[in-house]
């Protein structure tokens, strides 16, 4: 197990800390599970007796906002999500916040744990929701943009280089719509981006924001279709997280008459020009990635495997560097599809002995909550001859700290119970995973796409050895040892 530093959010309300759920006790039980996990426990955050209606301005929250964005924690363990946010909008900004930064969610009560393939369904659960909120907010917003946009409104912000809002109408900049003129009129003359910034910039034109021109600044001038009298708007859509614009279906794009800059003529000769460059610039492949078995690959001496091109290269092939041992990635996929259609076929590989222990742990928990409650009535027994004077002072602070003492015991030890219990449930959860997932590989593995691999496979799979006549996989979640082998010829062809 890989130890890593985790916090550990506590908020138990007023009417639970009355119940007896207090603070100590879910602290004590998520300590224990990150004992088991062994994960080291760095940070507590303490909302105790703090409403979950709202929790994201409270300062504990805050600063675990800041623990996870600067990496002080990788994982927070509490009972359960309504302890975390009970307000499903502040639960969806949490859980975003802690994907950005690939920090863990740990339920105990719920037995999730997003450390583990099962839990992380959680994830994709809640991106779900994020998603349709976002989708909801934005259909709206997007529907009346297209309103005004078709009525020629100004839609925020400022207008383009060379415009202004005047009186709600876009309008010609008087100073700017010069540097725009000269723009066309340079680049008719030097046909060339690189030659026509170059002398822009030596005349002392600069951009809105002071800026000198670039070939991109000044292309994205000169193919703007505004500057011939035609605006266009609502066509694009922002991917969020300050990431590039994307345009909209082209149905979807709403256009309008403005003022002219240059006359349609010389608009659409540069144009000619700038299109007549595509066939010489073609758009670059983009790389492919990552190979199939990246990073998860190694030797039996010891080192891991890459993929080393070699002449007439079709099908990668993973070498050590080390010992030179090889292996085609077709011949891999081969074996790692018979040892998933192995694994569906024969479930009772991975049966443990954890079934046993959940269930001894179970009768454990009922017999701790039986003599907790008996400790209770024996407590408000002991009060009531307390009251009615039947025993002394002395006697009743003896007999009233040893039935204290024990209870804190009992406590302690449910607490420890629990945990483990939580812990054997996300472990059998994580293991019912990855025989469902292995179950889907065996029969969707033709139809899925290069990226749809790689992610399934980085997902159940924790490493793969090859020896010299024998390829062992390494599944996650499977009792300790217990690993898949089967015969591979290591050859120059295989």
């Amino acid at each position: 197990m890989l130890e890593m530093n985790v916090g550990i959010w506590i908020r138990v309300s007023t009417e639970e800390q009355a119940r007896g759920e207090t603070p100590k006790n879910h602290e004590l039980k998520a300590r224990m599970y990150a004992q088991f996990k062994g994960w080291k426990v760095v940070e507590k955050y303490d909302l105790s007796g703090v409403s979950g209606k709202s929790v994201l301005d409270h300062p504990e929250c805050q600063r675990m906002m800041a623990d996870v964005t600067n990496g002080k924690i990788k994982a927070l363990i509490f009972s359960k999500l309504a302890r975390l946010a009970r307000n499903v909008h502040e639960l969806l900004i949490i859980s975003e916040h802690f994907q950005k930064y690939k920090v863990e969610l740990v339920s105990i009560d719920e037995s999730i744990d997003t450390s583990t393939p099962a839990g992380r369904l959680l994830f994709i659960v809640i991106g779900a929701l994020a998603q349709w909120e976002r989708e909801e907010i934005a259909a709206r917003v997007s529907a009346s943009v297209k309103v005004r946009a078709s009525q020629g409104k100004p839609l925020g912000g400022q207008g383009p280089f060379g415009y202004r809002w005047v009186n709600k109408r876009l309008v010609p900049h008087p100073e700017e719509a010069i540097v725009v003129k000269k723009a066309f009129e340079i680049f008719l003359e030097e046909k060339r981006l690189l030659p026509t910034a170059k002398r822009l910039n030596e005349m002392g034109y600069r951009t809105r924001k002071g800026a000198k021109f670039s070939k991109t600044t000044l292309k994205r001038i000169l193919t703007e279709p505004v500057y011939k009298g035609l605006k266009r708007a609502n066509y694009t859509k922002s991917r969020g997280n300050k990431k590039s614009w994307l345009l909209k279906p082209r149905d979807e794009w709403v256009w309008y008459n403005v003022e002219p800059i240059v006359d349609v003529e010389v608009w659409e000769e540069a144009n000619r020009i700038i299109q007549s460059w595509q066939h010489l610039y073609p758009k670059k492949v983009p790389p492919s990635g990552r190979y199939l078995f990246s990073g998860i690959l190694r030797c039996d001496c010891g080192h891991k495997m890459y993929v080393l091109p070699y002449q007439g290269m079709k099908v990668p092939r993973y070498v050590c560097r080390n010992c030179r041992k090889k292996i085609n990635e077709d011949t891999l996929t081969d074996l790692l599809q018979d040892a998933f259609k192995n694994l569906a076929i024969h479930p009772d590989q991975l049966v443990s002995d954890e079934s046993e222990k959940l269930e001894h742990l179970g009768d454990e928990r009922t017999y701790l909550e039986q003599e907790i409650k008996k400790v209770e009535r024996k407590v408000e027994g002991l009060l009531d001859l307390w009251n009615d004077t039947l025993i002394d002072k002395d006697t009743f602070r003896t007999k009233f700290d040893q039935l204290q003492q024990r209870k804190n015991q009992l406590r302690k030890r449910l607490a420890e119970v629990e945990a483990e219990i939580a812990f054997l449930q996300v472990k059998s959860l994580s293991r019912s995973q990855v025989i469902t997932q292995a179950t889907s590989f065996a029969s969707a593995w033709p139809y899925m796409t290069d990226e749809e691999r790689k992610r399934l496979v980085k997902e159940v799979i924790k490493q793969i050895v090859i020896g010299k006549e024998s390829v062992e996989f390494v599944f996650y979640y499977l009792p300790e040892f217990m690993l898949l082998e089967k015969d591979a010829h290591m050859g120059m062809g295989s």
